[in-house]
């Protein structure tokens, strides 16, 4: 299953951001599911984000964040990382992320939360490790 959606679009609860964010769900056997994430996570985008992983947790045994092609990481993104994180963890889930871009990896070291994460270096390589 693939979609690819702008979000806020037609969505009457939250603001637009479509032209600031979306996603890419592929769902890989095995129980995998990869998000793919284009743009930037902030304050008005991170909701989106927290929504979107959630959506996903109870059908993936691997829930890997593909980061590679966001531009922008806020403060509000980690917070919904971690959150994830957590989510999977309770929900006996695993969590990977695909860093990939020097944004994303500049604000997990930036803030000491690189090392809470399972991070691999490509979709491929998250996958293979599965």
């Amino acid at each position: 299953m693939s979609s690819e959606t702008p979000t806020g679009v037609g969505d009457e609860q939250g603001p637009d951001v479509g032209e600031v964010v979306r996603f890419e769900v592929v769902e890989h056997t095995g129980g995998a599911v990869v998000v793919h994430v284009h743009g930037e996570i902030d304050t008005m985008t991170a909701p989106v984000l927290t929504e979107r992983l959630a959506d996903q947790i109870p059908s993936a045994s691997l829930l890997v964040v593909d980061l590679s092609r966001v531009t922008f990481l806020g403060s509000a993104g980690l917070a919904a990382l971690v959150e994830a994180k957590e989510k999977t963890a309770g929900a006996d889930r695993r969590l990977r992320l695909v860093c990939g871009s020097h944004a994303v990896t500049r604000a997990l070291e930036a803030t000491s939360l690189l090392s809470l994460f399972d991070v691999a270096d490509g979709v491929p390589e998250a996958l293979r490790t599965a």
